[in-house]
């Protein structure tokens, strides 16, 4: 947005606020000078960017719009985005372990949802909570690839909707594509699990570091019937998803290294096996071999993978005994 546009929506949220009857679609263009349709989207603007806009119909069904709030509090910028924020936070500091960092921001959290007025709080937690079903985070070793802000902000408005996204993606000059985001999978490398309509009713995994540009449309979807990001990042080790790969994975620890890889929580399902030789078993289900070889190099020759055989297949002879130190 310009700075004049910028000016012109401050003076409009000023009109809202200050008239008893509100503003009309025909009060804005006498004021701004403006089309009848540029007046339509400073409406759509006021009410995206304040809380506390109203609308009224009068008995020649024109609509005024209003800043409902005793004067000094009439500017109130919506506080989804802060919600989340601090939510999201929260959630990684409770896993990180920081106990006192997750219990002040939620306390943040909460005591801005209690400055609000409780239809305002309400439909700020249920915009709010609609982004954060979207996002999984899923947790490995190594670096990430960094993801580019104007998108990674599109696709959080699309989730919030659930709006349908235009993206560019692939090779630069590849023809846009629309897509229907289901959520993000967030690691070394991101994805956004979509589907696309084009090529018919599968969800798909398309690389955030892939995608040069996004644009959220006006176009409202259904979610896939019983879609859960939990169970769908769950089918897979890391981000990586591949039915085929998919089955019971099964490692065997050292007795060296059976009470290090006690503390990993490698997978949410997995389940841990100490043995009466002092080495330690660990079972789960997933696909994403590749990410798993990559894993589990750091392990040196401490590990042994007992399933699948194409796993094992991947990583023998690359098991090195000279490493100083476990992950």
């Amino acid at each position: 947005m310009s700075f004049a546009k910028a000016q012109d929506l401050l003076r409009l949220a000023q009109m809202a606020a200050s008239r008893r009857g509100g503003v009309s679609l025909e009060d804005i263009c006498a004021e701004f000078d403006v089309s009848h349709r540029t007046a339509q989207r400073m409406t759509e603007a006021l009410d995206a960017t304040f809380a506390n806009v109203s609308t009224t119909d009068d008995t020649e069904r024109r609509r005024f719009w209003h800043m409902e709030a005793p004067l000094p509090d009439r500017l109130q910028p919506r506080q989804e985005t802060a919600i989340e924020a601090l939510e999201i936070a929260a959630r990684t500091a409770r896993d990180e372990g920081r106990i006192r960092h997750s219990r002040a921001l939620e306390d943040l959290r909460d005591g801005l949802l209690a400055r609000l007025n409780p239809r305002d709080a309400l439909r700020s937690e249920a915009d709010a909570e609609a982004v954060l079903a979207g996002l999984g985070r899923v947790t490995r070793p190594g670096p990430t690839v960094a993801l580019k802000p104007a998108v990674t902000d599109a696709v959080i408005e699309a989730l919030r909707g659930p709006f349908r996204l235009q993206v560019c993606y692939g090779p630069q000059g590849a023809a846009p594509r629309v897509i229907e985001p289901h959520g993000m999978l967030l690691g070394h490398r991101s994805y956004l699990v979509a589907r696309q309509p084009a090529r018919g009713e599968d969800i798909l995994n398309f690389r955030m570091d892939r995608i040069h540009e996004a644009q959220v449309l006006n176009e409202s979807f259904q979610l896939a019937p019983g879609f859960s990001l939990e169970i769908y990042a769950a089918q897979a080790f890391g981000v990586y998803q591949d039915p085929e790969q998919y089955g019971e994975v099964v490692w065997r620890f050292t007795p060296e290294a059976a009470e290090r890889a006690a503390e990993f929580r490698f997978h949410p399902t997995q389940i841990v096996e100490p043995q009466d030789d002092g080495s330690l078993i660990v079972r789960f289900k997933a696909a994403g071999w590749l990410e798993m070889a990559w894993h589990l190099y750091q392990w040196g020759d401490k590990v042994e993978v007992l399933a699948p055989a194409g796993l094992r297949e991947l990583v023998v002879g690359h098991q090195r005994s000279d490493f100083d130190a476990l992950p």
